[in-house]
């Protein structure tokens, strides 16, 4: 078996039970499926028994790489960086994102995913725990932040399930959890996207202020009012940022 290393912040999956709890957690019927971080193929191996149009394994660690093409030769094994991939190239259709994701780049892969939403149904993950909690939480809560939001308008996130540390190796110091994104239906934002993510962004900036002061750079009629201009950030649902963004490309927006 290939020496498990952290790389990028990865811990390797032992546990074969959590292991096909996380492929399981995916709708069936997926067009395509790319798994990102495969290490030493504890989801890999079950990925290949689903019954989708094209499956791809990437890893950016050549070690991987070899002991996937070795153990698991009908596999298609890429040596790729997740990040730096267009996907609508290598994908003819929908596809699916799965991983046990390299920590210390896994607000990268989400951003990855939102930018490639249109072509991306589903995603199931495993995340630092912290992490986790910030993407699923709901206005309201002091875990609530950018991530929440931006990854919210799109999907529909669910916590699945909190994974302890001695089911890795090597084991971190903290705890994961498996995080599903379904998106919606209809995932067209009812306001200019380019705005509304950085209405979000900056509002975020200093979360502790309401976002009259936070977001005082964007505004430019002071005279003109806003209710959510008198609440703090995390107490804004989607819509209501995305009424926020369209006050401000009315009335503030040059």
């Amino acid at each position: 078996m290939v020496k498990a290393k952290k790389y990028l912040g990865q811990h390797f999956l032992t546990d074969k039970n959590i292991a096909r709890k996380i492929v399981e957690a995916l709708s069936p019927g997926q067009e395509n499926i790319v798994e990102v971080g495969p290490g030493t193929g504890v989801l890999t191996s079950l990925l290949t028994e689903l019954p989708a149009n094209r499956f791809i394994a990437m890893d950016v660690d050549q070690e991987s790489i070899d002991y996937l093409k070795l153990n698991l030769p009908t596999t298609e094994v890429l040596l790729q960086d997740f990040l730096a991939s267009d996907l609508t190239a290598l994908f003819d259709g929908q596809v699916a994102v799965i991983g046990n994701f390299p920590y210390n780049i896994s607000s990268q892969i989400l951003f990855k995913i939102l930018e490639n939403r249109v072509i991306i149904p589903e995603m199931v993950g495993m995340f630092q725990k912290e992490v986790a909690h910030r993407i699923a939480s709901k206005p309201g809560n002091k875990k609530y932040g950018i991530l929440s939001v931006l990854t919210q308008a799109f999907y529909n996130t669910e916590y699945l399930f909190t994974v302890h540390e001695h089911v890795f190796s090597p084991s971190p110091k903290v705890k994961s959890a498996v995080i599903k994104m379904s998106r919606k239906e209809n995932f067209l934002l009812p306001c200019d996207e380019q705005l509304f993510f950085k209405t979000v962004k900056t509002g975020f900036n200093q979360r502790r202020k309401t976002l009259r002061n936070s977001l005082k750079s964007m505004i430019q009629d002071p005279d003109r009012n806003h209710p959510s201009l008198n609440l703090r950030p995390e107490q804004l649902s989607v819509e209501a940022f995305c009424d926020l963004t369209n006050y401000i490309q009315k009335y503030h927006h040059s």
